[in-house]
């Protein structure tokens, strides 16, 4: 059985369509979601809906599916993160960087459940997720950027504390505009990335290549 890469790309969407279209590319290690992404794909936050979601992703190929709790209180988030975690093993329940959230976080860390701390946007709150053992920390690069601060240096730092703090906590870097925005931080020794279909897009969207690409066809045909 091979290990798990150390490079992980995930799609950043909970439409089924859009998993259809890229998870069979072999491209993500697997999907994110929130409830802004839910209520975009038209679908509940509600553990019974998210089940039949999470087994679409897993039938697509996924090889790991992050849900996120909600609730706004502690209780509410250890509750609904269980029944979200209790879906599937490949499951792992993502809770917001607030002070309930910490608290919801490491009992269900306790519970030997998986966690990733999320809408993390400064590199104090990204050591949260190190010190109670979380095993994802989620920083929103546009969003740090759009509010004129370095997100590039951020997230930078975010890596080298959680690097220093042992390595345990991956930083899931989201919120990211470009191909580019993830090859310039790949170069940065970041290695877990989720990203938007458009971004995806973005990959393959370079003139060069695709002229060189046709002109192969071209001498193909003789």
């Amino acid at each position: 059985m091979s290990s798990p890469p150390k490079l992980r790309f995930f799609l950043d969407s909970a439409a089924v369509s859009d998993w259809t279209k890229w998870l069979p590319s072999g491209l993500f290690y697997g999907v994110t979601t929130n409830p802004v992404l839910l209520q975009a794909a038209g679908v509940r936050c509600d553990s019974a809906e998210l089940q039949v979601l999470a087994r679409e992703a897993f039938a697509l190929g996924a090889q790991e599916v992050q849900l996120q709790s909600w609730g706004r209180t502690a209780e509410a988030y250890v509750a609904n993160g269980r029944a979200l975690a209790f879906i599937d093993k490949r499951v792992v329940v993502k809770i917001p960087t607030n002070a309930a959230g910490i608290v919801a976080a490491k009992t269900l860390i306790a519970e030997n459940l998986r966690v990733t701390l999320t809408a993390v946007y400064t590199p104090a709150q990204a050591l949260l997720a190190s010190v109670i053992g979380a095993s994802y920390s989620a920083p929103y690069l546009g969003r740090i950027t759009d509010a004129k601060r370095d997100g590039f240096g951020d997230i930078a730092a975010m890596h080298a504390a959680a690097q220093a703090a042992g390595g345990l906590t991956r930083i899931l870097v989201a919120s990211l505009r470009s191909a580019n925005d993830v090859a310039k931080l790949a170069a940065l020794g970041l290695d877990t990335f989720t990203f938007s279909p458009k971004v995806a897009e973005d990959f393959f969207a370079d003139e060069l290549a695709a002229a060189a690409i046709e002109a192969f066809e071209i001498a193909a045909q003789g």
